[in-house]
C-alpha cells in the first residue's frame, strides 16, 4: 500500500465511518474493509421501511453503493485519488432485489472485480443475518486524479 501502514489507514477509515452523519442517519456500519473488499451492514428499523412495511429498496441500494465505495478506499488506486485530492463517483449502479426483509440486519459484502485506470467494476451481495439472499448489486466507479 504505497509504503503506508494499512492497519492505521483501516483504523482511520473505520473511525471516520462511525461518525459520518449520513451513515448514522441510515444506520450504515462498516464491519471490515481492506484493499478491494468490504463488509457492511444496516440494522433495520421502522423509519427505513416502505409503505408495505419492508426495507425500502433505496436503503439496499445505499448499502450496496456505500459498501462498494468502502471496498475502494484501501486500494493503491484510490490512494492516488486521496493524495491528489481527486474524485471517485458511481457512474452506474444496478440492483437485483431478491427478497424483502422487515427486521434484523442487512449485511453487504462487496468486492472489486476489475480495476482499470479510470473505471472500476465492483459487485455486492446482501444477505439477512440468517444468510438468506436479499439483493445483488454491481457498479462502475470513475476515478479522476486531482492536480494536487
Amino acid at each position: 500500500m504505497s509504503g503506508r501502514d494499512p492497519e492505521k489507514l483501516k483504523s482511520k477509515l473505520l473511525e471516520f465511518a462511525k461518525d459520518f452523519p449520513f451513515f448514522n442517519l441510515v444506520g450504515f456500519e462498516v464491519l471490515d474493509c481492506g484493499p478491494g473488499f468490504s463488509k457492511c451492514q444496516i440494522r433495520l428499523r421502522p423509519e427505513l421501511h416502505n409503505p408495505n412495511g419492508v426495507l425500502h429498496g433505496g436503503i439496499l441500494a445505499t448499502l450496496i453503493d456505500a459498501g462498494i465505495t468502502q471496498a475502494m478506499l484501501m486500494t493503491d488506486e484510490y490512494s492516488v485519488i486521496r493524495e491528489t485530492k481527486g474524485a471517485m463517483s458511481t457512474v452506474d449502479l444496478h440492483i437485483k432485489y431478491l427478497r424483502p426483509i422487515s427486521s434484523g440486519l442487512a449485511i453487504c459484502e462487496s468486492r472489486v472485480v476489475h480495476m482499470g485506470k479510470r473505471i472500476v467494476h465492483a459487485e455486492s451481495k446482501v444477505k439477512s443475518e440468517e444468510g438468506k439472499d436479499l439483493a445483488l448489486g454491481n457498479a462502475s466507479m470513475m476515478l479522476v486524479a486531482g492536480k494536487g
